[in-house]
């Protein structure tokens, strides 16, 4: 899947605990706040950012923050919540048909057509691995069916003030999904009232049992800084298709404070003759278990396997400037320990 994450941000927004001013990359205000983030050290592949004091509900930094652009998987946060609202039995037995396969990317899943798992379970693997053939069975078993679950989606962003924000589908696979950097952090801090939400978005990893096959799998979070323990992410959710470029949002509390991070629209430049399409590029410590489901690639890869397969360039041009502050964070681990940026 994606992202361009955040590292950048933190050794930059905290110094000491001391007064500075926060500073508005769209209006160039300042106002009083307890945290120092000096913009013009930040170099962001991302076309959208906000970061937001979660408890204050000031910016600390925005950039193009209203926007509108594709969101994704992001989207798979609305779709969590329109099912937990719809309170239907989370043991309820949901099934993938073919109604769920990708028709519009070709992405591939392990969700093997008649797969049979809890609405738990899906859930789970939405948001943990960014399954669209999970989010797109949750959304088809809802009550009217998936035009019903859409309408659901829109309906509630409308009652939460997301005046900028439309979805199409449940996946994020289509680029008619849309929102900005300021209605998504909204949405973060709405999806966080959702105990399974957080718990979802922040497993590591997980061991699925296949119904009927009785197989077990393995899936992992497409974040992997979820495993970092320098990291307390309390939501978190990742998203990429072409349209859209890498995107990830996140609350994650630095220093006993909560903040909401917004990314959006990351899009990086490598050479033509480039395997991979769409902008991606990640950092040479590697993206054990990241997946890429949404533009069809191989997902859950384990690292060792990732390295024998990206291209040769992949490295250099990862260690280039910002690409690689924003690219490496995408790993979550081994550059932030390198250059002593963790929070």
């Amino acid at each position: 899947m994606k992202i361009t994450l955040i590292t950048v941000f933190i050794g930059l927004m905290f110094a000491g605990g001391a007064l500075a001013a926060t500073t508005s990359a769209d209006s160039g205000a300042a106002t009083p706040s307890a945290v120092r983030l000096d913009v013009t050290k930040l170099k962001l592949a991302s076309t959208s950012v906000l970061v937001l004091d979660a408890a204050a509900g000031n910016p600390i930094y925005s950039k193009a923050a209203d926007t509108v652009t594709p969101i994704a998987s992001v989207t798979k946060l609305m779709t969590a919540m329109v099912v937990l609202d719809a309170a239907q039995p989370l043991d309820e037995i949901v099934t993938v048909d073919i109604a769920d396969l990708d028709l519009l990317r070709g992405s591939h899943s392990r969700l093997r057509l008649g797969s049979e798992l809890s609405r738990r379970e899906m859930l789970r693997l939405a948001l943990m691995s960014s399954e669209n053939r999970a989010a797109s069975s949750l959304a088809r078993h809802y009550q009217g069916g998936t035009q019903a679950f859409v309408a659901a989606m829109n309906f509630k962003a409308a009652s939460l003030g997301l005046l900028h924000t439309h979805y199409s589908d449940p996946t994020g696979l289509s680029p008619e999904n849309v929102s900005t950097a300021s209605d998504l952090a909204k949405l973060v801090q709405a999806a966080a009232e959702y105990p399974m939400i957080r718990e979802f978005t922040t497993t590591p990893s997980q061991l699925v049992e296949m119904t009927p096959t009785g197989k077990t799998l393995g899936f992992n979070n497409s974040n992997a800084l979820v495993k970092n323990q320098a990291w307390d992410i309390t939501l978190q959710k990742t998203g990429y298709i072409r349209e859209a470029g890498k995107c990830v949002v996140m609350l994650v509390n630095i220093a006993s404070k909560p903040f909401v991070i917004v990314l959006l629209a990351s899009l990086c430049q490598y050479p033509r003759n480039a395997r991979w399409e769409g902008g991606q590029a990640w950092d040479d410590a590697g993206d054990a278990g990241h997946t890429h489901e949404e533009d069809g690639r191989d997902e859950h890869r384990g690292e060792d396997e990732y390295r024998q397969t990206r291209p040769a360039w992949f490295g250099r041009l990862a260690n280039v400037g910002s690409l690689r502050l924003e690219a490496a964070n995408v790993a979550g681990r081994g550059f932030v320990k390198r250059h002593g940026w963790a929070p």
